[in-house]
């Protein structure tokens, strides 16, 4: 159900794509004063100047429009001047510039282009992009010059060699593209034939492009029989596309060997972002470790892109797999069998990939569309549709320099951090949007949904405190915030769902407190819903009693950080004693009705002098003993930082096993209650996997396979990455339960396996472009501030042509 519901996602986000932008333009035309104006920003502008337009130039500008969006990914602005309107100083007065286009840096022109060689799209992109790169990506002749890169990189940089057929291609582009996030990590080569691909043993007529992983960072004691001036170097076997480079490049990062202790049907899956490769495990003796290791290495080396290599110990008690076998597999399919063997040479497993790689490629000259296919298919999705965007029309689109003004004139701003090139803040986007007209069409007022493109403005995303914006820097993405005028910011933690943004927006409308001064303003705040929107939810609410103004400072506290989660309300002075005196309450009190009990049975806690304190109390009156987690709920439950003590229960096909159920929930309340502080540390919820059909794949996950249900494991715990499994097919009894969760607690109880870091993704840190592609390396490409001693922008009546042969260019990490 899940893979289905992802299936109709990618096949609307395919759809949408020719649709969503009909009868618009992303090609901005500036007038002589915006181009000056952007100009004199120091931004970086790939414009051309329309003097007549052709048959040959109109096909031209339908091709820029389509790298507006490109291009602003990587902070080019993209347009046109029409100079038959205006005249921009050199550029409008001579006519052999009629088929050039400009690139603009730092205030001055960069470079200029001859529209035969920037043709498509693709060639616009790749072109733009390798003159930003100029510095980075070097080119070569011949194979001396080869030698002579290797050479210099050898301890320091491996090497990304790529041969295109001809430049401005689809495949120059995906180079392009992957060196600009790549580039600080790796060195980047480009080729187009010649004495090179002889020394590569490729046939300098044949049409398809490639690419080499040149291991010059390796360690030496991991060098391949090659000639010591040489670096190792491994082919990327599928065809070439940003999407596949990428992976690729994924893959040159895993260990060459990795030594295991385990049984080869106890090891892992390989998990993200190798899931997709298959494991090869050869078997070491004691008394031949050494040679089995150089053994295993030189396989490995040959295997490199293909599969992952493990060398098991056999001296291991954990190794049960019959001395018969010397070697064996495991193909990423979704048994996930281990198959064995008994080799008598490396070449039978080289044979064996090797068969199974003529077999795919087989399959993508077949089937095109699944070419360059991404294990994260929404991500691939977002990828392919960057340049269509949503329809923005019903939300304000906030800059730096709209931003204050518009805060201050919305009695609640709603707002949307994001970032093009992130899978989640794409997604996210729809979400928002639907959410923003939701509200339009049920005029709910004085709510201003806006969002900030953090690639574009990331003088406001980053801004300082101290600085003049109500909020912290940015670092994650998407991020959500709500803002009331001379309130400090609320941060959106919950589900990225419309249902879940849309109920916490229409709480947040509501005061928090809601100063309540008769008993009709009470009955009403606990029995009615401030919004006919809120009417669907089920809404919490917390009323604080106290007997005078002064004393409700935490209270009031606590309630602005419960806003948008909860209802809140204060009764104080004389209303206050008749509801305490009729309640049976000592004041001061504060009074929690959890949405999951009737409002006549409320928890009473007592006011605390501290609001710290007082929240935590209240979000523990608010949680259930016994909550059903869901995909919405899931983010408030994590961020308790509790171990996670969840019990599967399987889809009941009849009011037997609707029972069933519902008593093993039952036990399991019984035991958190009745066991208090023991229980504490500890988040005992259940998950319905007939509801909740994504649960089968987490308990897979979990335990390896498909368990019988119920099944109840252990989670998340403060301490580990462990997993434990209650013992499976043993009645799940209260008593019992709690002995199992002594013995892990003592050390006693075997874990059943390690939770993956990647199980729940973390957020993105701010411009740290290797997390956002594929969260492998923090120290990578960031996008950094220009410094200070940049040279200034001189720009007066007209553009100062940049000396190219200076050094005063700027490095790509100053972009």
């Amino acid at each position: 159900m899940m893979w289905m519901c992802v299936t109709v996602f990618l096949l609307w986000m395919r759809s949408g794509r020719c649709t969503d932008k009909a009868n618009t333009s992303d090609l901005i035309e500036y007038t002589a004063a915006d181009f000056y104006e952007k100009l004199h920003s120091g931004k970086m502008m790939f414009i051309y100047f329309e003097h007549q337009v052709s048959p040959t130039i109109s096909l031209f500008l339908v091709e820029l429009e389509k790298s507006v969006e490109a291009l602003q990914d990587y902070g080019v602005l993209v347009g046109k001047v029409n100079c038959n309107k205006e005249l921009v100083y050199t550029y409008c007065a001579e006519e052999q510039l009629l088929h050039t286009a400009f690139l603009f840096r730092g205030g001055k022109e960069f470079l200029s282009f001859d529209l035969d060689t920037i043709f498509d799209v693709n060639s616009i992109v790749s072109e733009v992009l390798f003159a930003i790169l100029r510095d980075e990506i070097k080119y070569v002749h011949t194979d001396a010059d080869l030698l002579a890169m290797e050479k210099a990189a050898r301890g320091k940089k491996d090497i990304v060699l790529g041969y295109v057929c001809s430049l401005g291609t689809q495949e120059h582009r995906s180079i392009m593209e992957t060196a600009y996030v790549y580039g600080s990590k790796y060195q980047f080569i480009l080729i187009t034939g010649g004495p090179v691909l002889k020394h590569l043993g490729v046939n300098e007529s044949s049409p398809s492009s490639r690419v080499w992983f040149l291991h010059c960072r390796v360690h030496s004691g991991f060098m391949t029989p090659m000639t010591s001036e040489r670096c190792p170097l491994t082919r990327m076997r599928k065809p070439l596309s940003t999407l596949s480079l990428h992976s690729f490049l994924q893959l040159m990062e895993a260990p060459l060997v990795t030594e295991v202790y385990d049984d080869p049907s106890s090891v892992q899956p390989p998990q993200f972002p190798y899931q997709q490769t298959p494991q090869v495990f050869l078997f070491s003796h004691p008394a031949t470790e050494h040679l089995d290791l150089d053994t295993a290495t030189t396989l490995a080396w040959r295997l490199r892109g293909l599969a992952l290599l493990l060398l098991v110990h056999r001296q291991s008690p954990a190794v049960k797999t019959l001395d018969e076998y010397n070697a064996a597999y495991r193909l990423p399919e979704k048994s996930l069998e281990v198959k064995y063997l008994t080799l008598n040479s490396l070449d039978e497993v080289l044979v064996l990939f090797a068969d199974q790689e003529k077999d795919e490629e087989e399959e993508e000259e077949d089937e095109e569309d699944n070419e360059g296919k991404l294990d994260d298919e929404i991500a691939a999705a977002v990828f392919e549709n960057r340049g269509t965007l949503s329809d923005m029309d019903s939300v304000t689109q906030l800059t730096s320099d709209n931003f204050h003004s518009a805060v201050a004139q919305s009695g609640l701003t709603v707002v949307l951090f994001y970032l093009k090139w992130d899978a989640v803040s794409m997604a996210f986007l729809s979400s928002f949007i639907e959410v923003a007209e939701r509200l339009a069409d049920s005029e709910v007022n004085k709510v201003q949904m806006s969002v900030v493109d953090c690639s574009e403005w990331t003088d406001l995303c980053a801004a300082q405190p101290g600085s003049a914006v109500p909020f912290q820097p940015i670092t994650a993405f998407p991020s959500v915030l709500l803002l009331h005028p001379q309130h400090p910011a609320q941060h959106f933690r919950g589900m990225l769902g419309s249902e879940s943004l849309h109920r916490f927006i229409m709480i947040s409308r509501v005061a928090s407190p809601v100063r309540l001064s008769t008993l009709e303003e009470v009955q009403s705040f606990l029995l009615e819903v401030p919004h006919p929107e809120l009417a669907g939810y089920q809404l919490d609410r917390v009323v604080g009693l106290f007997e005078a103004q002064t004393q409700t400072a935490a209270f009031t506290e606590a309630a602005k950080s419960l806003r948008g989660d909860a209802l809140t309300g204060l009764l104080t002075d004389e209303l206050a004693e008749k509801w305490a005196a009729d309640h049976t309450v000592d004041l001061p009190a504060v009074l929690v009705f959890p949405s999951w009990r009737t409002h006549t049975h409320p928890f009473t806690l007592p006011a605390s002098s501290s609001a710290e304190e007082l929240l935590t109390h209240i979000n523990t009156a608010l949680l259930h003993p016994m909550p059903e987690l869901t995909v919405e709920n899931l983010p408030s439950f994590l961020l308790l930082g509790k171990a996670l003590l969840l019990l599967f229960v399987g889809e009941e096909e009849d009011k037997i096993g609707r029972r069933q159920n519902q008593a093993l929930v039952k036990e399991m309340r019984t035991l958190v209650e009745s066991e208090g502080e023991t229980m504490e540390r500890y988040l005992a919820c259940w998950i319905h996997l007939g509801r909740t059909p994504a649960g089968m794949s987490v308990l897979g996950s979990y335990v390896g396979s498909m368990p019988p249900l119920p099944a109840l494991v252990l989670t998340h715990l403060p301490s580990g990455d462990q997993i434990y499994q209650y013992p499976p097919n043993t009645p799940i009894v209260a008593s019992s339960v709690l002995h199992w969760l002594q013995r892990v607690e003592d050390g006693t109880e075997s874990p059943t396996g390690l939770l993956d870091e990647d199980s729940w993704p973390p957020a993105f840190e701010f411009y740290d472009f290797l997390k956002i592609m594929d969260m492998q390396e923090p120290d990578s490409a960031q996008q950094q501030t220009p410094k200070e001693e940049e040279e200034e922008v001189n720009v007066k009546e007209h553009v100062v042509v940049e000396d190219m042969t200076g050094d005063n260019r700027h490095a790509h990490s100053e972009l």
